[in-house]
């Protein structure tokens, strides 16, 4: 089992990156997934979580309306599209896994605690500066 992120990098403020988190040994569609960040200096926060239905959503104020989370089921890939990207959003960015969820509100009842998240990417840096 194995989450491998990419798509970091250097961008201007006002710029968009897409982070990519391939998964290996396991269906993601099966999963909650979700994407975290930790600047340096600072605690790992939440950017962004999604139930294994899709059905429910989560954004915290400080990206919502800039970050969009989706999944691949065919490629079995986990995407983070980031817009607007301010100096602040500078961070390592981890995507993660929980699961296998298998009944109805299992798959739609989803939680942003990194501490539930059992399978995790290696991270991947993302540089806002001008």
């Amino acid at each position: 089992v194995q989450l491998q992120a990419s798509g970091g990098g250097l961008v201007q403020p006002g710029g968009s990156l897409r982070l990519a988190c391939a998964a290996s040994g396991f269906t993601l569609d099966n999963y909650h997934i979700a994407w975290f960040r930790q600047a340096p200096g600072k605690e790992r926060e939440e950017v962004s979580c999604t139930s294994a239905s899709d059905g429910t959503t989560y954004y915290p104020d400080s990206v919502k309306g800039r970050f969009t989370i989706s999944r691949n089921v065919a490629s079995n890939t986990v995407y983070l599209q980031m817009n607007s990207l301010k100096p602040e959003d500078t961070a390592v960015y981890y995507c993660a896994a929980d699961g296998p969820k298998s009944s109805v509100m299992d798959r739609l009842v989803v939680s942003c605690n990194s501490h539930d998240y059992e399978y995790w990417g290696q991270g991947t840096l993302v540089t806002v500066s001008s």
